[in-house]
């Protein structure tokens, strides 16, 4: 099969005009009837890789998913577009199981969602052989291997799928999976020689930012607030914390709810299912919240503390965005965090507890780096890029850099001196001059580097420290007491002249000064757009309560981004909106196609010019039945202008009786002056005719002769 059905299927089911980058490629080879593997990140349009072909494919797919709440949220969209899903789980009964299992038997679902569990039982397996299957797609595969970040036992039992299906295509797909699991994940399902699909992890719609976590609440109080009505997810690292940080944002006004496994599965399903549903729009939480969300309309991730890898820590951010639509990420960073991550992983017995260490070792250097924070994430995932990307802390406030070799030279002549028996703040109160009892009982007072720093603050040190951590002079020791240890590099600081550049405390405030400076002014043209986009949302939302589904089923953030900015008013212009499909046209088109009307024809009424309201204005007063002499009169302008508004009307497609505005004589007489030159121009019909019709006439004639409407 080739790709022309698929890409109809793209427009009509889904609204879009193209593929994303490697999705046409992973169709063809799901066509081709190859197993396939698909490193997609999060919001980079994985689903419609299996979505597709199953609804251009005789027979099911059969979609395995480990989250209930994925499953429903899936299913409901998928529904929405006008395509036959369902899911089977523990949530059904046995009626609702039954009518699941009838309808697959008749070839009636396209697509059908299951659990680990679920496909790997007996009576499951025996379903399977009494329907037609087109393929299988194991979704979030890295919780197949043991290597990855979200291990699932019960995955390991899938590979009996390439044993029992021998002639359909397997897809594996997952956003997370460094080389390690993306290995291991092909061991698992005994896949042979499948074709590997990893595209971009760029996501230049997320912003990316880290902070230190001194003052963090109060941060996050003015990062919320200048983000009113948007939904958003803050990470933490305990149960007792997510609480505590949403008791603290409620009390100072802004909703919030808290989530983690130590809730009961109805608190949870509640808590969930009031953000999914826009009713609470901020959601503070432990990393059991998000995996089970296909909530698109995310418009910023906060990690309150340090993740535990790079692989969870994007994945998490990757919530936000989804729809395409600019998303917003922020990091809090502290030591602290990253000693109670290690305490954690070391006090697991696990047979990859040596990598996940050292998976946190590069969570923290990216969290430490003063480079461009996408270049590091891409990096991570073997992706490299040349440029900075613009849209990061780092990439929009550089820091300055200076000669800080005499200051390392410092600092590590005094971890010298001390014999590497020492940590972070023993060393600043030595280079400091701090009396404090441990210093004198050490003898540290004695050594020729006590007090040579006196001239920075503890928090200037702080900062130098960790960025020589970063540049890899030193080491901590943390599996003893958090010393601090000399690397070569710093013997040859030392020792041969090796330079080291750092950047000055001053240019870091000066960063964080800037990030937190109020947004500049929004233009008029921006004004309208937000206001738009504003009752567009609400009318998403007050559509979506009474389906009993959520908001953004009905139309992502980017879709109404792009209506309240090109303001679509008629069905061929609604179609042109990226994420409206045929189904969403007929279901939804007319309810938002009448609000932008309305908020347009407000604007104009109150003397705000906005693009195309003069021509909606005419519109609506033609409807009204009033001819266009009249509508003249009313709007205080020329007639020849509203017969020029209403043959735009017309010639876009609109519901204009323009014949009943000429007589049969005039139109054939423009008529066989076309019929002899078919590019034949206004200005020349009215001087054949010297002037005897006019203008606005003659273009109704031609508007007319073109479309094809001709008199006998």
């Amino acid at each position: 099969m080739d790709l022309i059905k698929a890409k109809e299927a793209l427009k009509k089911y889904f609204g879009y005009e193209q593929f994303r980058p490697m999705q046409a490629e992973v169709i063809q080879a799901v066509y081709d009837k190859k197993d396939v593997v698909v490193l997609m990140p999060t919001g980079g349009g994985k689903s419609i890789c299996f979505q597709i072909p199953a609804v251009t494919l005789p027979g099911t797919c059969i979609v395995i998913s480990p989250l209930i709440a994925l499953m429903k949220d899936q299913v409901e969209g998928l529904k929405s577009n006008g395509i036959a899903a369902a899911y089977m789980n523990s949530s059904l009964d046995t009626i609702e199981a039954r009518a699941i299992e009838n309808d697959l038997m008749r070839q009636k679902i396209d697509l059908l969602y299951v659990s680990p569990e679920k496909a790997v039982s007996s009576d499951f397996s025996t379903l399977l052989k009494n329907i037609q299957v087109n393929m299988i797609a194991i979704d979030e595969a890295h919780c197949i291997s043991a290597w990855g970040h979200d291990f699932r036992p019960e995955y390991t039992q899938l590979k009996f799928l390439r044993q029992q299906f021998s002639q359909i295509p397997i897809i594996a797909l997952t956003a997370t999976a460094d080389k390690l699991t993306r290995k291991d994940i092909e061991q698992q399902l005994a896949f042979k020689n499948p074709e590997r699909f990893i595209a971009s992890f760029d996501r230049p719609n997320l912003s990316l930012s880290i902070r230190p976590a001194r003052g963090r609440l109060d941060a996050i109080l003015q990062f919320i607030r200048t983000r009113p009505n948007q939904s958003g997810i803050i990470y933490c690292l305990s149960r007792k914390s997510t609480e505590d940080l949403a008791t603290k944002l409620n009390r100072n006004g802004i909703k919030a709810a808290f989530y983690h496994a130590g809730l009961s599965n109805t608190m949870r399903s509640d808590v969930q299912e009031d953000f999914i549903n826009d009713n609470v729009p901020i959601i503070c939480a432990t990393i059991a919240f998000g995996m089970g969300i296909d909530k698109s309309n995310v418009r910023w991730v906060i990690h309150y503390n340090l993740p535990k890898n790079i692989e969870s820590y994007y994945q998490e951010i990757g919530r936000a965005g989804r729809d395409g639509a600019k998303a917003d990420t922020l990091l809090f960073y502290s030591y602290n965090d990253v000693r109670i991550l290690r305490d954690i992983l070391n006090g697991n017995e696990s047979v990859n507890n040596d990598v996940q260490l050292a998976k946190l070792e590069r969570m923290q250097q990216y969290a430490d780096s003063l480079i461009c924070r996408r270049k590091i994430l891409l990096n991570y995932f073997s992706e490299n890029t040349e440029g900075n990307c613009g849209n990061c802390d780092i990439c929009k406030n550089p820091p300055q850099h200076f000669d800080g070799t005499v200051v390392s030279q410092k600092a590590l002549s005094a971890i010298y001196r001390t014999k590497e028996k020492i940590g972070i703040q023993l060393l600043i109160d030595i280079l400091r001059g701090s009396k404090r009892k441990e210093i004198i009982e050490r003898k540290y007072h004695l050594i020729k580097t006590y007090g040579i720093g006196a001239e920075y603050s503890a928090l200037d040190w702080q900062q130098f420290l960790q960025q020589m951590i970063n540049l890899g002079l030193i080491e901590i020791a943390y599996d003893n007491y958090n010393i601090l240890k000399l690397t070569p590099g710093a013997h040859e600081v030392l020792f041969k002249k090796r330079k080291v550049n750092l950047v000055r405390m001053t240019s870091i405030l000066e960063r964080r000064s800037q990030q937190k400076a109020k947004p500049q002014p929004k233009t008029q043209r921006e004004r309208l757009r937000d206001e738009l986009f504003e009752q567009l949302r609400q009318l998403r939302k007050q559509i979506a309560q009474k389906k009993g589904i959520p908001p953004y089923l009905i139309f992502s953030d980017a879709s109404l981004e792009e209506m309240a900015a090109r303001r679509p008013t008629s069905a061929e212009d609604f179609l042109d909106i990226s994420g409206v499909g045929q189904k969403k046209l007929y279901d939804f088109g007319k309810l938002f196609m009448k609000k932008i009307e309305q908020y347009i024809i407000s604007k104009s009424n109150s003397g705000v010019k906005i693009k195309g309201s003069t021509y909606l204005i005419t519109y609506n007063l033609y409807k009204e039945g009033i001819s266009p002499e009249d509508i003249a009169v009313k709007r205080g302008i020329h007639s020849s202008t509203i017969y020029s508004h209403l043959i735009h009307l017309y010639e876009k497609g609109e519901d204009i009786n323009i014949e009943q505005y000429i007589s049969k004589r005039d139109l054939n007489s423009i008529k066989e002056l076309y019929k002899k030159n078919s590019k034949i121009t206004p200005k020349e019909i009215f001087d054949y005719n010297e002037g005897n019709l006019e203008y606005y006439m003659i273009r109704i004639g031609l508007s007319i002769l073109k479309k094809g409407k001709l008199y006998s």
